[in-house]
């Protein structure tokens, strides 16, 4: 199999998912996007000022829908190659021109301060848009190979 194409030989989009502190949201669209979407996306997230590491929320609310992003970190999308084909901006903020990728919004607030069951009720607002998103790329695979 090479870089880039999913276990059926055919190629995956190249996704950056953008949050401000790259710590809540655009980790666990990272983490959906992995575990779901695999087939036809490959997913990478990061923020516009890093945080310096992931919540304990975050963790835990993953943990509810049994992916682990314990091993994932905030990273700033200074440090990542600017070859993506989507950038999906959960900031609130206008993305750098830098980002090199066509970018859609998605209005998702923030939930570090927010109680943990808000938390929640934010990653499962995620997790339908990024089955949204991988549904609408399956899609277009099956009619460009139909």
């Amino acid at each position: 199999m090479l870089p880039g194409q999913g276990e059926d030989g055919l190629r995956r989009r190249r996704v950056l998912f953008i949050c401000v502190g790259n710590a809540c949201r655009s980790q666990m669209a990272e983490a959906f996007a992995r575990v779901y979407g695999s087939d036809v996306i490959l997913p990478a997230s990061a923020g516009l000022a890093p945080a310096v590491a992931v919540p304990a929320d975050t963790i835990r609310a993953m943990d509810e829908k049994n992916i682990d992003v314990r091993d994932q970190f905030p990273k700033s999308w200074r440090h990542l190659p600017a070859n993506f084909e989507l950038a999906v901006n959960m900031s609130g903020c206008e993305l750098p021109p830098q980002i090199g990728a066509p970018v859609r919004r998605w209005d998702v607030p923030d939930p570090i301060l927010a109680s943990y069951n808000e938390h929640c009720r934010i990653r499962d607002r995620i997790e339908e848009l990024v089955m949204e998103l991988i549904l609408e790329f399956r899609r277009a695979r099956k009619q460009q190979h139909a």
